[in-house]
């Protein structure tokens, strides 16, 4: 069925800030090894992958025999100062409420605007979509970041749903089913399905 691509999307493996619940933009945090995840057999025909630390080290569990392309703008947001820290570090912070509040309005120190995010992922989703145009390719999986993955559900779900709204745990990756003229366009997928990940055998 030439006429159908998916494009699989992963959230890189939990990480020790993950796992204490501190943000964590463009600084990197060591993956929790034992905690790790492995895709249930899955083969794509090509990868890419956000090009920080964590989710190149993913890639190498995930797909170790595979080398993706990296791309910069399938990074998480740059959460600036407050990369890191924790809500409880963070929560008498005035700036931070109000970043809670209005996300659009207000973005962290030294930080990263919310639209200037959204802009830079979906620069990473055209280079992605032309490659697989170009190619011709029937599926590809891309490595990334918990909000990238929910900023592309937002735009490409075929169910209509708020950023917020959108869950992107570390045990579950999500394929996307596009006819290959309705991605060329532009528009939502067809058929969203999950991608259960199954934990490493013990021994």
């Amino acid at each position: 069925m030439d006429d159908i691509v998916v494009i699989a999307l992963f959230r890189h493996g939990l990480t020790e800030a993950n796992k204490r619940g501190a943000y964590l933009g463009w600084k990197d945090s060591p993956l929790i090894l034992d905690e790790m995840k492995i895709p249930i057999n899955r083969n794509y025909g090509c990868y890419f992958s956000s090009d920080l630390h964590r989710c190149i080290e993913t890639v190498k569990i995930f797909f170790p025999d595979e080398s993706p392309y990296l791309l910069k703008e399938l990074r998480e947001m740059d959460f600036g100062e407050w990369d890191g820290k924790t809500y409880d570090e963070l929560k008498e912070e005035l700036l931070y409420r109000q970043w809670l509040s209005e996300p659009l309005k207000y973005r962290p120190p030294e930080g990263e605007w919310f639209q200037r995010f959204q802009d830079r992922i979906q620069d990473g989703w055209s280079q992605i979509v032309n490659k697989i145009l170009l190619n011709n390719l029937q599926s590809c999986a891309v490595i990334t970041h918990g909000g990238v993955v929910r900023h592309i559900l937002t735009k490409f779900a075929p169910e209509i749903r708020e950023f917020w709204e959108w869950q992107s745990p570390h045990h579950e990756g999500f394929e996307l089913i596009f006819n290959r003229e309705a991605l060329r366009r532009g528009e939502r997928c067809t058929l969203l399905q999950a991608v259960p990940l199954m934990g490493k055998e013990s021994g």
